[in-house]
This record gives C-alpha cells, sequence and structure tokens, in this order.
C-alpha cells in the first residue's frame, strides 16, 4: 500500500511507466507554462538514476540531490532557479535511483519534499521510469498524477501497468492522461481511448484525459538547444497544447466534480 497520508494538494506527478515518451520535456514545458500562468512552481527531478532535467535546461546547480542527500542538508539547498520562471531541484545522473536508496533516507526525502511544497503554488515531480515502489511512493505524494503515453503498444502497456499499479495501492491521486507527441487530436483521443478502454474492462477505472500534445519538430530543436520550447519557440504548436493542459490543470484539476476517475 502506498502511504496513505494525505496528498498534497498542490503537487503533480508526471509518470510515464517506460522511458522515451517526453515525460521530462514535458514536465519542463508545463513548470514553465504553469510560472506563465502566475504560480510559483518548483520542479523536482525525481528520476534520481537518470536524471537530466538540469541538462534540457542547460544548468549547473551547485548542489543536487544526491549532494543534499548524502551531506543531510535542508532540501532547500537544492532549489535552483531555472531561468526561465520557475526553481528547479536537479538530481544526479548516475547516482542508482530510488530503488536503490535506503528507507530511511526515502522517508526523510519525502517529508524535506512536503515541507518544502509549502512554500509553492505549484510542486510538479518529474518521476523516473518504471512501476518501482518507491516511484510509487513519490506518485503517492500528490494529488494528481499525470500519466504521459503515445501511440506504440509498449508505451501503453506499460502505462497501463502504472495505472494498475497505483490502483492497487489505493492511491488516492487523481490519475489522467496525457498523450504525446500524437499526429493530431483525432489520433491523440484514439490513443487516450485505447489506454482509458484497458482501464474500464480490467481495472473499472476510467481515467481523465488531460490534455493532448501534438508532434512538433520544434520541440526536438529546443531540446538540442537546452532551451525550454516556450521561450524559444513560443508560438509552436507543441507550446500551445502545453500551455491549454497547464490551464486545464489551473481550472479543473483539483474539482472534484470534475474527475470522471472511479
Amino acid at each position: 500500500m502506498t502511504d496513505q497520508v494525505s496528498p498534497l494538494s498542490n503537487a503533480i506527478a508526471v509518470a510515464s511507466g517506460k522511458g522515451g515518451v517526453g515525460k521530462t520535456w514535458l514536465s519542463i514545458s508545463l513548470a514553465q507554462a504553469l510560472a506563465h500562468g502566475g504560480d510559483k512552481v518548483l520542479l523536482f527531478d525525481g528520476d534520481l538514476g537518470l536524471a537530466n532535467v538540469d541538462i534540457q535546461l542547460g544548468l549547473t546547480p551547485a548542489l543536487d540531490l544526491g549532494t543534499v542527500l548524502e551531506r543531510d542538508l535542508p532540501l532547500s539547498r537544492a532549489v535552483t532557479p531555472s531561468g526561465a520562471g520557475f526553481s528547479v531541484i536537479a538530481g544526479r545522473s548516475g547516482s542508482g535511483g530510488l530503488a536503490h536508496m535506503p528507507a530511511q533516507r526515502l522517508s526523510h526525502l519525502i517529508a524535506g519534499l512536503r515541507d518544502l511544497a509549502a512554500g509553492y503554488d505549484r510542486v510538479i515531480i518529474d518521476l523516473g521510469a518504471g512501476i518501482d515502489r518507491p516511484v510509487r511512493q513519490l506518485a503517492g505524494l500528490c494529488a494528481n498524477v499525470i500519466i504521459v503515453a503515445n501511440d506504440e503498444p509498449t508505451t501503453l502497456t506499460d502505462a497501463y501497468a502504472f495505472i494498475k499499479m497505483m490502483k492497487a495501492d489505493a492511491a488516492p491521486a487523481r490519475i489522467g492522461i496525457v498523450v504525446n507527441s500524437a499526429q493530431d487530436m483525432s489520433q491523440g483521443r484514439q490513443t487516450y481511448e485505447t489506454l482509458a478502454k484497458a482501464c474500464r474492462s480490467f481495472l473499472k477505472f476510467n481515467p481523465a484525459l488531460f490534455g493532448i500534445v501534438r508532434r512538433d519538430s520544434k520541440v526536438k530543436d529546443s531540446i538540442r538547444a537546452q532551451m525550454p520550447l516556450l521561450t524559444r519557440h513560443p508560438a509552436a504548436i507543441a507550446a500551445a497544447d502545453v500551455e491549454a493542459l497547464a490551464a486545464y490543470l489551473m481550472a479543473e484539476a483539483n474539482d472534484p466534480a470534475t474527475s470522471t476517475g472511479t
């Protein structure tokens, strides 16, 4: 079972179950879009083993998450300005990941995140790929969990597996789908419906559709340039889609009347 302490109402986990679906890029873009909307935002790189939020942003933080945990420093010491309107706590690539973190240290990390979250309007946690228990524990800290998927069958299978484990843990989070790199809105809705149908059939659960982000060559360009999309290509179609997702989350994600899950 996931820790049943009340989840943070201002926290959003971004998960995939599988790597390579644009989860970190979406986390960065969503953080910037929420900041543009007026929120004070913290982006936490929870992918300790393959951390790359700082790389995509071109940052060299003075202290990363691995360092503050090793030295038993306050988590706030690792907060770094992104230069794009939000703050970042960078992970450390190659540090072994959450799966190998001692339980006491993980509990200390979660407690630190709870304390730090009180100073922000939104906290976005970019989770590592997979469905290990520590990853799910971080997801369980959040009132909203975004599952990022695309139309590849293995991606949909892994996204379903993550949702299944969250439901088995009785996690109280509102779980929603974001279809990334969709050919168009129609194809994105079809991808969502494929995943949602499996959830309805086997889990008796209907995840919400949080948003669709259309395929856009400017995304790769912004990643290569180590610059957020909304900074480098603010008029891109993918930028508009992420801004729509941010607006949806700001307006509706915490409103129980909008939830379609059961």
